[in-house]
């Protein structure tokens, strides 16, 4: 490219910076936003179940019994226990929302515990999968432990010898406490950059053309591709500023550190920024109006923190949505994140995300070209 290219670039650029300089909202959303998403990522948001409401239906009404549910009161997770006298009044909590799990207690608990079968029924409200399967998890693991210990060594050995269960050992790695934190953490610069990027450029040319600016920017000497770039350009500073913050917030406050490449790291979000930033764009050149280029910016934010994997794995979404979450940015961004600040990668590990958010911004800059008028009329 010729050096009157970037030129044209960087006088664009130039006058973009200095009218960012002089918004005093958008430099108050910068600072207050990332401190906020910290707050929400790092301390408030989590998947781990905390003063889950809960019931018991115990027919032993033994002290056996007794032992187990203080055992799983003990555990921090639940709140005292309801009692209950009946399936029915168990599914009627349920249904009401009262309690997310009832533990149904047997009659004959405690013999079944001396002679080495104990069992137990634990009904779970299933319209949050995480939560239940964590409760469940949780009961589980108090029952199992409670089991092998209460029964007498005298009547293990007596007992007939059955095969017993496979003694499964498990073993977590890069996330060893299965952190929520950690998850959520990981991507953090991910959601603080895409939020910040379609939200500031998508109004940009809507803007100058409701002030009447449009025209006179159209006058000077630039190509349709010198203007786009020279507009972005302040912001992906502002960008990397960002992802700084992000990056020692989550290291210096939760001791969270990116643990493979920094170098990689700050490569990778060029591309991601530009690309969203293209997005941002091509709603500002697709809106006639500020309020048509918010509309179609939620648009494009829902499904991209939906899809992508940030706050849900996209593994676990059913087949053709996991490929539409492929045509956002932050789908391969989160997937990079995750693998330096988690898994410790470097840049062979990031090269297919790096190549398909640079084909993503070439798509991106070629829409933006093909809908925006070079001059007036």
């Amino acid at each position: 490219m010729s050096r009157r290219f970037w030129s044209n670039v960087l006088a664009v650029a130039y006058r973009e910076a200095r009218i960012v300089r002089h918004d005093r909202a958008f430099l108050g959303v910068v600072l207050m936003q990332p401190i906020m998403m910290l707050v929400i990522f790092g301390l408030v948001l989590s998947n781990k179940p905390a003063n889950v409401p809960w019931a018991v239906l115990d027919r032993s009404a033994d002290a056996v019994a007794r032992r187990l549910v203080a055992e799983v009161q003990a555990t921090g997770y639940f709140r005292p226990p309801r009692r209950v006298a009946s399936y029915d009044q168990a599914r009627d909590l349920l249904r009401r929302g009262q309690a997310l799990a009832v533990l149904v207690v047997p009659e004959d608990f405690g013999r079944d515990v001396e002679r080495g079968r104990p069992r137990v029924q634990l009904l779970l409200d299933g319209s949050d999968p995480l939560s239940a399967a964590r409760i469940g998890a949780y009961v589980a693991e108090v029952a199992g432990a409670f089991a092998t210990r209460v029964v007498p060594a005298s009547a293990r050995h007596a007992a007939p010898r059955l095969p017993g269960p496979i003694d499964v050992r498990q073993r977590f790695w890069f996330n060893p406490t299965l952190s929520d934190r950690v998850f959520f953490l990981a991507a953090f610069a991910g959601m603080l950059l895409t939020n910040l990027c379609l939200s500031v450029t998508s109004g940009g040319l809507v803007g100058e053309r409701e002030m009447g600016t449009y025209e006179q920017m159209l006058a000077l000497p630039t190509t349709p591709l010198e203007i786009v770039l020279g507009k972005l350009v302040p912001y992906v500073v502002v960008c990397y500023g960002l992802l700084v913050f992000a990056v020692l917030s989550s290291g210096l406050v939760f001791g969270i550190w990116p643990q493979g490449s920094w170098p990689a790291l700050f490569a990778i979000t060029l591309p991601f920024v530009l690309a969203s930033l293209a997005i941002g764009v091509l709603v500002s050149v697709l809106a006639q109006t500020t309020a048509q280029s918010v509309f179609i910016t939620v648009f494009f934010i829902m499904p991209s923190f939906v899809l992508s994997g940030v706050m849900y794995p996209y593994q676990f979404m059913p087949r053709g949505v996991r490929e539409v979450g492929g045509l956002f940015p932050l789908r391969w961004y989160q997937l990079a994140l995750r693998r330096i600040v988690e898994r410790g990668a470097g840049f062979a590990e990031v090269l297919g995300p790096a190549l398909a958010l640079a084909g993503l911004f070439a798509l991106l800059l070629v829409l933006v070209r093909w809908r925006m008028k070079p001059r007036l009329g």
